[in-house]
């Protein structure tokens, strides 16, 4: 229990006790009337002396200093001269140098917050008593404390500590510290003196607070004399004013400073971390640091955690958990926050009840929204099954009552985190049926309620949250029921998130049913997430009805590519027939269509109906097929592909015009890819049964070869290899002419090996 809890209870306590006092002195039989009855001022002196004697324990022996501060500024503040005795004698005993630094830390927060502290002269001389020790912690923070006095009552003792030469040097330099946080140019004035002071570390530090404040330190006594009459001149205006200036840029320079520093601290332990490589070390690492006492290190320790939980693979180590769950407790509210944002993720860890309690008792909106969050997603893993995590059904139950208030709020983001949380707990079993009906219907109230407004994006969250129910949810008949007519409706809307979400409700009661209505009025949808839902469904439940609309979004900027991958996905399904097959053949022919589609997309397509007329027994739509893509595959510069196919039409062929052509082709094939090798082999077996006349195929295609070479082209190689044929001791007269006159008209590009040409 804290202590500030430990103070309410016993304060309350010592009330009820007073009261029971009060009674029996007002309540005495007749009889006892000749008794003395307890004073009502003893009794109230009971309750003061106990809650003084808790402040005073808190103060002394408090765990933390939040606590010590606290307990010496409720002191601050009372009115019993005990509870200022306790202070200035604290104050005084360098013992207890954490309950000193509380003390002072009070008085200057009472500047922030203007808290009138009475008497402060009482605290003169024992802050002045602190500036004269060794403590330079504590010094510092008296010094900063003495701000809560004017010049005038703390300006003669500080001087003089300053300046007095047979105190200790420690001692002069606080007093200094504390001179340079006053505003007034007198205490400036002060430091610029003692320039001239015999002691150096004194003489350094004014220079250097000088220098600090702006001020020139002069050469010499004379020089700063005139610098402390300019500022006389100038007056005590004009120095505030430089003096706020000043100081705005020092604090702007330190917060420059101590990021510059914190990142490099960071940078520092991001280094050491990413160089452990065992994820029990890593675990442990982040596990100490999770807990450090800076709230930037447990940020940044939170933050690793979710790059490790979200962005890696490798087993999230179990020990983490309860060390992460005990941060939405946290004092900082960035870490809170930051934590419960990171548990909304990860259900898996055991979090409800720490979630709850702290929902009970976390002030800051922000964080109490996520934590809610955080809260229906850890109930939502508990229940499922086999999550190996129990957790008492009255959690589910609050924290559907939670989702019920955030539904009702006016804020559209609460009312949409609350309908989200709702929609998971409802997806699981558990829950009677009047409980069900009655969130249901909470849902579409709140829908309803936004139908008259402008705005459509808590009507599409909404919907989207009864889309859920109606896609995967225990009570998914129930949601169905309800919901439908409501997507039926929102199909129309003029606020695209709103039509989205009623077109996920109406694929998920029944993708067909959806696609049909779809395709006679949301194709052209404004919305581009609206269009790719069509295009989606319509490749898994589509028909070759829909090819129609899915061609037309060929070439369409973000349309084209998932519309023809539909169209494959139709084409491929067992309704789609090799007749349809073949009918898109002719169509895809047409010019319009041709030029969107892509050599790629008519390969994919002939692939598939090249397997429908396999499967089907088409022998003529299989032979035009396989012509088509040997052309596109040429086309395309995949010459293996293409004289494979070229090599398969030549046998189903049944006319020797045709095998002639084929054969054409495949030779060009060979010498455009190049496959010397293969071309040779083809001619050779053509010289085997005959001489080759100037008007063969094989001429025509080697010649028409030769005269489209690119000047990069060397046909050197394929000419020498044409000439190394051997004709098995056959005379080929036409063929070794026209051998010749190739190697003549291409003497000046070929020559002698290794020698330039012409």
């Amino acid at each position: 229990m804290s202590v500030r809890r430990l103070c309410l209870c016993c304060v309350g306590y010592l009330r009820v006790v007073l009261l029971m006092l009060l009674l029996a002195t007002g309540c005495q039989q007749p009889e006892d009337a000749d008794k003395p009855a307890v004073p009502a001022d003893e009794a109230i002196s009971v309750v003061i002396d106990a809650q003084l004697e808790i402040n005073r324990t808190a103060l002394l022996e408090g765990p933390g200093e939040q606590i010590r501060v606290k307990a010496a500024a409720v002191m601050l503040l009372s009115e019993e001269p005990l509870a200022r005795k306790i202070l200035l004698e604290t104050l005084s005993r360098p013992e207890n140098s954490d309950a000193r630094q509380a003390i002072c830390e009070a008085l200057s927060q009472s500047r922030a917050v203007r808290m009138a502290v009475r008497q402060k002269s009482d605290f003169v001389q024992p802050l002045l008593d602190i500036l004269a020790t060794e403590d330079f912690t504590g010094a510092k923070l008296a010094a900063e404390a003495t701000l809560i006095f004017e010049y005038d009552q703390i300006s003669k003792p500080l001087e003089e500590m300053a300046s007095d030469s047979s105190l200790p040097v420690r001692a002069r330099l606080n007093a200094m510290y504390a001179l340079r946080l006053q505003p007034d140019m007198r205490a400036i004035f002060r430091l610029i003196k003692l320039l001239d002071d015999s002691d150096p570390q004194v003489v350094a530090e004014a220079e250097r607070t000088v220098r600090s404040l702006g001020i020139p330190v002069g050469k010499d006594a004379e020089a700063r004399r005139q610098i402390i009459d300019e500022l006389q001149r100038k007056g005590k205006d004009t120095f505030l004013r430089d003096w706020l200036i000043r100081q705005e840029g020092r604090m702007r320079e330190m917060e420059t400073e101590l990021e510059l520093w914190r990142n490099l601290y960071l940078g520092a332990l991001g280094k050491i971390y990413d160089g452990i490589s065992d994820d029990a070390a890593r675990g442990k690492f982040l596990a100490a640091h999770l807990v450090d006492s800076k709230v930037v290190v447990r940020l940044w320790a939170v933050e690793k955690v979710s790059q490790w939980r979200v962005g890696t693979k490798s087993k999230f180590p179990v020990e983490l958990g309860p060390v992460l769950v005990s941060l939405v407790s946290d004092r900082s509210r960035d870490v809170r926050l930051k934590t419960a944002k990171l548990l909304s993720l990860m259900g898996e860890l055991d979090s409800a009840q720490r979630l709850l309690e702290q929902l009970k008792v976390e002030k800051d909106d922000e964080v109490r929204t996520e934590l809610f969050v955080a809260l229906g997603g850890a109930c939502y893993y508990a229940f499922l099954p086999n999550s190996g995590i129990k957790i008492p059904p009255e959690i589910r139950k609050r924290t559907l009552e939670l989702a019920t208030e955030y539904l009702s709020e006016q804020d559209p983001k609460k009312a949409q985190k609350g309908a989200e949380v709702m929609r998971k707990l409802l997806e699981q079993d558990g829950l009677a049926t009047g409980e069900v009906d009655r969130y249901l219907s909470l849902l579409v109230k709140r829908y309803t309620q936004q139908q008259s407004k402008a705005s459509g994006t808590l009507r599409g969250e909404l919907l989207r949250a009864m889309a859920g129910l109606c896609a995967q949810s225990v009570y998914r008949a129930e949601s169905i029921r309800r919901f439908a007519p409501l997507f039926e409706e929102a199909v129309n809307d003029e606020a695209d998130l709103v039509r989205e979400a009623a077109v996920d409700g109406l694929i998920h009661i029944d993708k067909t049913a959806a696609l049909k209505r779809f395709r006679k009025v949301l194709v052209n949808d404004s919305s581009v997430i609206i269009r790719k839902k069509l295009i989606e469904l319509a490749g898994e439940v589509g028909g070759h009805e829909d090819l129609g609309w899915l061609v037309e979004k060929i070439g369409a900027t973000t349309d084209s590519e998932p519309a023809w991958q539909a169209m494959r996905k139709i084409f491929n399904r067992p309704g789609c027939d090799a007749a349809v097959l073949s009918d898109w053949i002719a169509r895809f022919d047409s010019q319009g269509i041709k030029a969107v589609l892509t050599k790629e997309q008519l390969i994919s397509f002939l692939e598939i109906a090249e397997r429908k007329a396999i499967s089907e027994d088409k022998p003529e739509m299989l032979k035009d097929i396989r012509e088509r893509l040997a052309g596109l595959y040429r086309q395309s510069g995949e010459f293996e592909q293409a004289a494979e196919y070229l090599g398969m039409l030549r046998e189903i062929t049944g006319t020797e015009e045709e095998k002639e052509r084929f054969l054409g082709c495949l030779l060009d094939v060979y010498l455009r890819w190049p496959n010397v090798e293969a071309a040779v082999r083809l001619v050779s077996n053509r010289l085997l049964s005959k001489d080759l006349e100037p008007n063969d195929v094989i001429v025509r295609s080697i010649g028409n070869y030769l005269t489209d070479l690119d000047d990069e082209v060397d046909p050197d190689a394929l000419l020498k290899a044409l000439s190394e044929i051997k004709t098995a001791g056959e005379s080929r007269p036409m063929w070794a002419e026209q051998l010749r006159r190739w190697m003549a008209d291409h003497a000046g590009q070929v020559g002698e090996p290794g020698k330039p040409s012409g």
